[in-house]
């Protein structure tokens, strides 16, 4: 059985899933109500009208710490609520949602985590050798430890939230609906790049930077399909956002943190090439080097081929 027909072996009508994205939507929205009670209080505080302020507004009232830690609460909550849909309204395992082995497999996890994060970390080194001039030193070791740990327990709920969404509880149910891989692994990859829309980096790239954002979802839907499973998907989001988080910010990105160094060069000055090599360079040599380690074949149909129900002795029928 691959990936999507995990599906099958619990409850996969197609108004379960309607049900239950709205579920998880609504964790999600409660698990923003802390924040917004905070940076309210703090615009009050200060005299603003808390009704006219938007988000990026907001999240500049309170301190860097407190607000990372508020705002990724909300996905955390979000990842449980999902956790609760996929067990009481679909009756599956965490395991049949992440992958169709038998069971996780965390050494592709780490391997891509590591990985990932040493490869990214090592081109902002590499930039911040070349520019210096573009950064600041950013370092204050008592709010970098609070940062640390914040970002540590907290930034892979955060991601494993949107993967276990997109790549995970939508990939599956959109494909067991419309019987083919294609349709979700195009509609996962548009919805996920479409909500980073309000991000602080559209605000100062432009809507160009949505190349990189809807790019980076066929990547992760791509490799979760070839790969029959998440592992590979959460491990390098995590280590996107981990160690992005703790090694460097800048006042116009949705993380405002403690790291290490600050970016302070113009994001307008952002070539074309620096947002688009990312999705058409660096991807494209991350999964070849993946199908050569994982032995991954036959991409059309892992790809693009139907969605069919496994004969019913592969699993267990729920009536």
């Amino acid at each position: 059985m691959n990936y999507i027909q995990q599906a099958y072996k619990g409850l996969h009508d197609g108004w379960r899933y309607l049900l239950g994205t709205v579920i998880i939507i609504f964790f999600v929205f409660a698990g923003q109500i802390p924040f917004t009670i905070a940076a309210l209080l703090e615009a009050k505080n200060q005299g603003l009208n808390m009704f006219g302020l938007d988000e990026s507004t907001l999240m500049g009232l309170l301190e860097p710490n407190l607000n990372l830690f508020l705002m990724l609460l909300s996905f955390a909550v979000g990842l449980f609520g999902l956790f609760l849909v996929n067990k009481f309204i679909h009756k599956l395992s965490i395991t049949n949602l992440t992958t169709a082995r038998d069971k996780i497999d965390w050494k592709r996890f780490w391997l891509i985590f590591f990985g990932w994060g040493i490869l990214s970390s090592g081109l902002v080194l590499l930039d911040y050798y070349m520019s210096p001039q573009d950064y600041v030193w950013n370092f204050d070791l008592n709010n970098f430890l609070i940062l640390a740990v914040i970002a540590i327990a907290l930034v892979p709920l955060q991601t494993s939230c949107e993967e276990y969404l997109f790549r995970g509880y939508l990939m599956q149910g959109i494909g067991v609906v419309v019987k083919n891989k294609w349709v979700p692994l195009i509609i996962t990859s548009v919805v996920f790049g479409m909500l980073h829309i309000a991000n602080p980096e559209v605000e100062q790239l432009g809507y160009v930077i949505m190349i990189y954002y809807i790019g980076t979802g066929f990547f992760l839907g791509i490799i979760t399909l070839m790969d029959d499973g998440m592992e590979l998907a959460l491990g390098f989001h995590a280590a996107n956002n981990l160690f992005t988080a703790l090694l460097v910010t800048a006042d116009w990105t949705a993380f405002q943190t403690y790291s290490i160094l600050k970016d302070t060069s113009d994001p307008t000055a952002a070539s074309l090439a620096e947002i688009v090599v990312p999705v058409f360079v660096i991807f494209p040599i991350i999964i070849l080097v993946l199908s050569k380690l994982y032995g991954w074949n036959n991409w059309k149909e892992r790809l693009l081929g139907k969605v069919t129900a496994p004969p019913k002795e592969d699993y267990k029928v729920i009536d």
